[in-house]
């Protein structure tokens, strides 16, 4: 180990350092006086660090002997994971005081998992692979049962202890028969081991159990079943997490180990990956139909859009990985719009999120209303939203990639769908006479509703120079220059 290897792990290491620091703090203070001022500082360490990784134009570095990789790739996705984070804590606040559910724990579990999905993003071997989905995956596991009081949440988080322990037992066992068949464990030595054009049957076996593991954690079909319990169970503002941050790493996560490790069998893994996304599409897309409860409903729509972010892992290419990445930082920035809406609903000083009580809501809050008929727009595909141009560009790298089929069964996916996007919209500004839901929403959670509601319209043209940075990372990941195109034109 050298003075490089630290240098390159410095922003996971100040932010340890920040976490420890904020425990010690919340442990010596009191948690009633000191919880509102780590949340705080844990969203301004949040956005220094996303600044810090973000800035300037560093070069591709490896430490501690490949088993870390800081590349465009990484930093891309790190953004991103960060921002959410932040957003997600920031519009808690108001939400956490109002229900007394503000504990100093709370936005150090955030960062603890931050601090794992990061490294989960960099990793370049098996060992680092697991270390950091396990600091991720502890830190959820605490915070999706934080309700004590709460049997939809104790049960929220048994649930999802439960199967978590069960996707990481499979890909452990999917990680022993890689190293058992390529004899190493890192990245690099893997590809290095593959020979021909088709994986051995033990390598074979191995990868199918590392996808299963992971399929867990982005809520794939058919490995989904934890989803809408924990979506439901959880308290908003984990709920709230879960839909953004920990999906964009491992769906970065799954992208650099295909390309990383088996990335000279395309063909083996693109199958796979198709079919998964092909269940996904379809069972978020009828299942959600049936959906009174909005958090549930939300849980469905992310199953389907990961249906959509793994068509563009499918595709095999540099194009595909870029409208992943793409696709993921636009899902992130609509589930933050959308859950700072959620947050904010209330009736007779009790949160609400049944979908009937959205009925005429439009005719007490038409701004608010506005802002969310754009998120759902957006959500649904319908254009000229960005989430219109989010779809498109995976549905576009399948068919460069000769999977039409792949595209034809994700347009109608969408179409299928868009219903239940739509009919919250219906209800909004055309429901009948109910007991309706108030909004209430400080400065900040309006922010988080109104800021994502604009990009999605202005990104429609501009792209918010995301896909310059998504072109950037796909190409450091998979080797092959991207032409960077804007779909609206811009």
């Amino acid at each position: 180990m050298t003075a490089l290897d630290f240098s390159t792990i410095l922003p996971e290491l100040l932010l340890a350092i920040f976490a420890m620091a904020a425990l010690m703090a919340g442990a010596y203070f009191g948690k009633d006086k000191i919880a509102k001022p780590i949340l705080w500082a844990t969203v301004a360490a949040l956005l220094i660090t996303a600044f810090y990784i973000g800035y300037g134009d560093r070069s591709d570095e490896t430490a501690f002997f490949g088993m870390f990789i800081d590349d465009a790739f990484a930093r891309f996705a790190k953004v991103t994971i960060l921002l959410a984070a932040a957003a997600v804590l920031a519009m808690s606040v108001d939400y956490m005081e109002r229900y007394n559910f503000l504990r100093f724990e709370f936005p150090i579990l955030i960062a603890l998992a931050s601090i794992g999905m990061m490294m989960m993003v960099s990793a370049g071997d098996l060992l680092s692979l697991y270390m950091g989905l396990e600091l991720q995956s502890l830190s959820l596991y605490v915070v999706a049962a934080m309700r004590r009081d709460s049997v939809k949440s104790s049960e929220a988080g048994l649930k999802y202890f439960v199967l978590g322990a069960l996707s990481s037992g499979l890909l452990l066992y999917g990680a022993s028969l890689v190293y058992g068949f390529s004899g190493t464990t890192s990245f690099e030595g893997i590809i290095g081991a593959v020979t021909g054009d088709h994986l051995s049957m033990g390598l074979l076996f191995g990868l199918v159990f590392l996808l299963v593991g992971l399929a867990f954690k982005v809520s794939a079909v058919p490995f989904h079943m934890w989803t809408p319990d924990v979506y439901e169970g959880s308290p908003t503002p984990v709920t709230a997490f879960f839909a953004t941050a920990p999906k964009v790493a491992a769906m970065a996560l799954i992208a650099r180990l295909m390309f990383e490790a088996f990335g000279n069998v395309t063909g083996d893994w693109s199958q796979i990956i198709a079919f998964l996304a092909v269940l996904s599409m379809f069972l978020g897309a009828i299942a959600g139909i049936g959906q009174r409860n909005i958090k549930r409903l939300m849980a469905y729509s992310s199953i389907a859009h990961m249906g959509f972010a793994l068509v563009g892992l499918a595709a095999g290419t540099a194009t595909g990985v870029q409208a992943m990445l793409m696709y993921m930082a636009i899902y992130a920035v609509m589930n933050v719009g959308t859950f700072a809406f959620i947050l904010s609903m209330e009736r007779d000083g009790r949160p609400i999120t049944d979908m009937d009580s959205l009925n005429r809501f439009a005719s007490r809050e038409p701004l608010k209303a506005i802002a969310v008929l754009v998120l759902m727009f957006s959500l649904a595909g319908v254009p000229p939203f960005l989430g219109f141009f989010a779809k498109l560009g995976v549905l576009n790298a399948a068919v460069q990639a000769d999977m039409a089929w792949l595209a034809v069964l994700g347009v109608i996916a969408s179409v299928i769908g868009a219903f239940y996007y739509l009919r919250i919209v219906y209800y909004m500004f055309f429901g009948g006479e109910s007991e309706g839901v108030e909004s209430r929403m400080n400065a900040v959670q309006y922010l988080a509703l109104v800021v994502p509601a604009a990009a999605l319209l202005i990104g429609a043209i501009t792209m918010l120079g995301v896909e310059d940075a998504a072109a950037t990372a796909a190409q450091s990941l998979v080797g092959t220059e991207v032409v960077a195109e804007t779909p609206a034109g811009g």
